[in-house]
């Protein structure tokens, strides 16, 4: 790529595609956690829904809905990681892009 600028708007392009990223993985996992912390605090003799698709269908064993939610929070950990070296890397290359461009 010959033009700064285009390279400098093509970095700048995937580090905001990066911080969104980043954002909507923080999301799922605070949802994810207050998922968790409200199946904790819940009596034991209430119901507790689960939804597929469009239906929402009883939980049998909310032991295993725990296991399965708390798999989910360590994969988007994990994700999340990537995801935010990834954004370190682009930021770098950003911020060196500007500054040849500027000298």
């Amino acid at each position: 790529m010959a033009d700064p600028r285009e390279r400098i708007q093509m970095l700048a392009g995937q580090l905001q595609n990066a911080m969104q990223q980043v954002q909507t993985v923080d999301t799922q996992m605070r949802e994810i956690q207050a998922t968790i912390n409200a199946l904790e605090i819940q009596s034991s003799d209430r119901p507790v829904y689960r939804q597929i698709g469009p239906l929402l269908l009883e939980v049998e064993d909310r032991n295993v809905l725990k296991e399965e939610l708390e798999s989910s929070m360590k994969t988007l950990s994990e994700h999340l990681e990537k995801i935010q070296q990834s954004e370190k890397e682009i930021r770098e290359l950003y911020e060196q892009a500007i500054d040849s461009f500027e000298s």
